[in-house]
């Protein structure tokens, strides 16, 4: 059981490659690597380690999680946390390394991106808040316009990247088996598999979970939270983490609104308590209401990538 989200053991899958979790304890699969992080793999979810020559994954569980935020709930003693034969010091110490390894791989993500003019997003919502079918019609919509590509982040099943590809863009399937988000080991793993195009842009679709993904750095430009309006406006003030650390919030489902009982300006008002600086949208995937003001902050998003890989070139 990983002592940092409480991933359970079991089998992460990139495209039909199967990543082997053992019941070793948290944190015995973090290994250093050297180089520049030049394979650029990522391996089973929530396992952070270096490759040799034909790197291979011999993973403990759930053991990679990172994030830019260093005070991710990780200095209140772990009252949670639980591993046979460990000292609560000795796991805020693995948890500690833990971290500091996923920061590693999300610095050479964002690298990777940034050299190339990658503008990538991190989708981050609780489940059936639309994801995949605002992705699709955003496909639909710029796919002539904008070189697009998408990682799709699922416990089971290669569905939504099934539903992807049918709308028009390349996309990759991570299965995590009982994990609970991305890591930016197993993203540079589908990176390295899908290699999105220089000046694309890249959607990451993590698992629907609005706690441990709000967290975890993957190397992307900005977090994109999706809040259905069915699922209540005080959503970000019961997760604010998420909300804190996402650059946008799209209200989606709007197309619902005269059926539900949501109140719009109260949950961006939310939002904007726990983080002044969102940017709020109000969208419906299905009839493409407020479609188009999502198109544009995307598009001057992906401009300033290409506009920083000039820079850098």
């Amino acid at each position: 059981m990983c002592s940092v989200c409480g991933c359970g053991a079991g089998e992460t899958r990139i495209e039909g490659k199967v990543h082997s979790h053992d019941d070793k304890a948290v944190g015995a699969c973090c290994h250093a690597h050297g180089g520049e992080h030049d394979h650029h793999h990522h391996g089973g979810e929530g396992c952070c380690h270096g490759h040799e020559e034909g790197h291979e994954h011999e993973h403990g569980e759930g053991c990679c999680h990172g994030n830019d935020h260093d005070h991710h709930h990780h200095d209140h003693e772990h009252q949670h946390s639980h591993a046979p034969g460990l000292s609560q010091t000795r796991m805020v110490q693995i948890e500690r390394d833990i971290l500091a390894k996923n920061d590693a791989y999300a610095l050479a993500n964002r690298a990777f991106f940034n050299t190339h003019g990658i503008l990538a997003l991190n989708l981050v919502s609780s489940p059936g808040s639309g994801k995949t079918a605002l992705l699709a019609r955003t496909i639909a919509s710029l796919k002539d316009e904008l070189a697009l590509a998408v990682i799709e982040g699922d416990q089971q099943t290669s569905n939504d990247a099934e539903r992807i590809r049918a709308a028009g863009a390349p996309a990759i399937q991570i299965n995590t088996g009982k994990g609970c988000h991305l890591d930016a080991h197993m993203t540079g793993h589908a990176v390295e598999e899908l290699s999105p195009a220089d000046g694309g842009v890249l959607f990451i679709e993590n698992v629907g979970n609005l706690v441990c993904p709000a967290a975890f750095d993957l190397g992307e430009a900005h977090k994109v939270v999706i809040l259905s309006v069915t699922e209540g406006e005080d959503k970000p003030l019961k997760y604010p983490d998420m909300f804190a650390a996402a650059s946008l919030m799209l209200v989606n489902k709007a197309d619902l609104l005269p059926h539900v009982d949501f109140d719009v300006e109260k949950s961006i008002a939310h939002a904007r308590r726990v983080n002044p600086g969102i940017k709020a949208l109000i969208v419906s995937a299905k009839t493409g209401e407020g479609m188009e003001a999502w198109y544009q902050w995307l598009k001057a998003a992906r401009a300033l990538a290409v506009a920083g890989m000039k820079l850098a070139g």
